[in-house]
């Protein structure tokens, strides 16, 4: 079976010597777009891009998002990045940070999972040009202290401009969304474990039982913690996040039904199809029909968008 997709992290030095301004294991900054790949990406960083001119067509987790000046685009780990589509003239700046690297920063959206779940719903903001501004000057701040003479406290300096940076995004936030804060306590840790389990997850075990011996605790009290959160039983969030990885493979007409149903560890096409049938409405066959029916009506390309980043 070919290989569905690669991983995008900061492991991978060669494209990060193109990509990126600056970079380690860590943290990049990157300032330009080149070669990306024909395979589709899924993203394993966090990622904050602004636009500062032109415009781009990306497509994330099979929807399709135009970026423009003032735009900021926020992605979390394990979003697929399928193909993007820039001007001539597209200018960005950009911060990418491991997981790893988040979680020692993360006091204020430990608890944040309603943060979470708008960007993974709204990826595209609409920044005021205060805002913006605001964001150039930390991407600059930072790369004259990464790039700059090491000093003593180097690493505590970047620590706390991201942090800073983090609470300035934060309180942005709250033109888009009411943010609700929330203890950071033990519910909202074994919550997040779930999360990270499920999400870094592939193919996704499709079982409660699964997660909660992995977490070492039964599958009622993880249930009752994630509805306790998010006000969805843990049976919901898993399937949520198993239709996502289906869709994402039936959109790829070079996959077979068949194919797509042994990926994602089904034990027969006939189970695979009722379990679609029940989350997207359809049998698998006719999804993918009204996939191509929608790619065939619809023009998503503007003419100004003259960059393929998949056919370089």
């Amino acid at each position: 079976m070919n290989k569905r997709f690669i991983e995008g992290n900061l492991d991978n030095n060669t494209k990060l010597e193109h990509l990126a301004a600056y970079h380690d294991d860590r943290i990049a900054l990157i300032h330009q777009i080149c070669d990306i790949s024909r395979v589709p990406i899924r993203m394993k960083v966090y990622t904050s891009i602004l636009c500062l001119k032109g415009t781009a067509v990306v497509n994330l987790n099979n929807q399709e998002y135009q970026v423009k000046p003032n735009d900021m685009l926020i992605c979390h780990p394990d979003v697929m990045l399928q193909h993007c589509m820039v001007s001539n003239d597209f200018d960005f700046k950009g911060i990418l940070m491991s997981p790893d690297y988040m979680k020692q920063l993360s006091v204020i959206t430990a608890g944040s999972w309603d943060i979470k779940f708008f960007l993974e719903k709204r990826p595209v903001l609409q920044l005021t040009p205060e805002e913006s501004k605001l964001f150039c000057q930390y991407y600059d701040l930072l790369m004259s202290k990464l790039k700059g003479s090491p000093r003593h406290h180097q690493r505590q300096l970047i620590n706390a401009l991201l942090l800073a940076f983090m609470y300035e995004f934060h309180d942005s936030l709250e033109r888009f969304i009411a943010i609700k804060p929330r203890p950071f306590n033990a519910s909202e840790k074994l919550f997040k474990e779930f999360m990270d389990l499920l999400m870094s997850a592939y193919p996704k075990p499709r079982s409660v039982n699964y997660y909660a011996n992995r977490l070492c605790i039964t599958p009622k009290y993880l249930t009752a913690v994630c509805k306790k959160i998010t006000n969805h039983t843990a049976s919901e969030l898993i399937n949520q996040y198993v239709v996502k990885d289906i869709a994402y493979l039936l959109h790829n007409p070079s996959i077979s039904i068949k194919e797509v149903s042994n990926e994602m560890d089904f034990p027969n096409l006939s189970f695979f199809g009722k379990y679609v049938k029940k989350h997207l409405g359809c049998s698998p066959k006719h999804y993918r029909e009204k996939i191509v029916e929608k790619i065939s009506s619809s023009c998503i390309l503007q003419p100004d968008l003259t960059i393929n980043l998949n056919a370089v």
